[in-house]
């Protein structure tokens, strides 16, 4: 497994103005624009988190039907942080159980890893998808990126 940042989108390089030919592919297939379908296995929470994540990356000119399923993957991710901090607002944080002995031993609800290993993978997904606010400021919003300046490069 390599180590180091992963590779920023070629994508938000553009649009951000950052982007350098001689360390871009040539070859690099062309993002097909337009809104990307949900996938019909979302559950209509993560459905709408993904028409709202759409909308966001639509109105910085990052959209392509191609992030289909990163968005899904975060609005799943962003449905589960929702659900789990729902039950720990309701339950707490901790709950007890007896020992064998009779003592009483204070656990940590398992909700509390589930939604902090969401709040990572959502982290991750932002990032990728240029929502996160270090990858948001090195985006133009507003400006929607239509046609791929490479190829009058070619």
């Amino acid at each position: 497994m390599a180590g180091g940042r992963p590779r920023k989108p070629t994508h938000l390089k553009v649009v951000a103005g950052t982007v350098r030919k001689h360390r871009e592919n040539p070859a690099e297939p062309d993002a097909v624009g337009g809104w990307p379908d949900a996938p019909a296995w979302l559950s209509d929470r993560a459905a709408a988190i993904f028409e709202e994540t759409c909308t966001r990356m639509d109105g910085m000119g990052t959209l392509s039907v191609e992030w289909a399923d990163v968005i899904a993957a975060y609005a799943s991710c962003q449905e589960e942080i929702e659900l789990t901090t729902a039950i720990i607002e309701d339950l707490g944080r901790t709950y007890t159980t007896t020992t064998q002995t009779g003592d009483t031993m204070f656990r940590p609800r398992p909700e509390v890893a589930m939604r902090s290993d969401a709040m990572k993978r959502a982290h991750a997904l932002r990032a990728e998808l240029g929502l996160g606010p270090a990858s948001k400021s090195r985006v133009s919003a507003g400006k929607k990126h239509e046609a791929n300046p490479f190829k009058a490069l070619g």
